[in-house]
């Protein structure tokens, strides 16, 4: 079977990103564009990103997470630390986060070294989610084989009526992970496919390196 896509054609007329208009701070452009997919995107989560990593077996792999915070240090997710993406990650602690936003014809692409966040942190997150996701951290071994779907709802339901009016106490292997960027390459699309990509290195002492690399 062959599937011929190469007729697939988009045009990228929207926005320029140049040097003279970028903020010296990585974490900064991130929040100006990040406010902007926000609120004028048509993301249903904008929040949504993609973390590759180097897996146990050799193989890179990528899937999607949810960023729940991000400051000057870096961006925040969690996971549960079993999992297949928790073993890469405490195994090979470089990662890389990729942002999409197709309506605002911009990406983000962040290399940097991931760390538990502190136990309080990961305790105080994990209560202020609903029930629901609480319990489904709890009942579910991440990554894990499993019978069927029918497992999961049983165990589902029995820890329903266990933690009826109780609080859900927080899987131990279950927390956030701080990648701290090393450099931040920001993408927007430009027409006849020169795109604009700044990037930003992180140098030793600690000030950022802003280069224009080639589309």
């Amino acid at each position: 079977m062959q599937n011929d896509l190469s007729h697939y054609r988009k045009t990228y007329e929207k926005k320029a990103l140049l040097e003279s208009t970028v903020d010296a701070n990585p974490l900064q452009q991130f929040r100006t564009w990040f406010y902007e997919a926000e609120h004028y995107g048509v993301s249903d989560e904008p929040n949504a990103m993609t973390i590759s990593t180097l897996g146990i077996d050799g193989f890179p792999k990528s899937r999607l997470v949810l960023l729940k915070k991000y400051n000057e240090e870096g961006f925040v997710f969690y996971t549960n630390y079993d999992s297949e993406k928790g073993k890469s990650i405490i195994a090979n602690p470089k990662v890389c986060l990729s942002f999409f936003w197709p309506s605002m014809e911009r990406q983000v692409i962040i290399k940097g070294i991931a760390e538990k966040v502190s136990e309080i942190d990961s305790e105080n997150y994990f209560h202020s989610r609903p029930q629901g996701s609480q319990l489904g951290a709890l009942v579910s071994n991440q990554s894990s084989v499993i019978g069927s779907r029918d497992e999961l709802e049983k165990q589902l339901k029995a820890l329903e009526k266990k933690y009826n009016n109780k609080e859900i106490p927080k899987p131990k292997n279950w927390g956030g992970f701080l990648v701290r960027p090393h450099s931040i390459e920001f993408w927007q699309g430009r027409p006849n496919r020169l795109h604009d990509r700044i990037r930003y290195t992180l140098n030793p002492d600690f000030e950022w390196k802003i280069e224009r690399l080639a589309p």
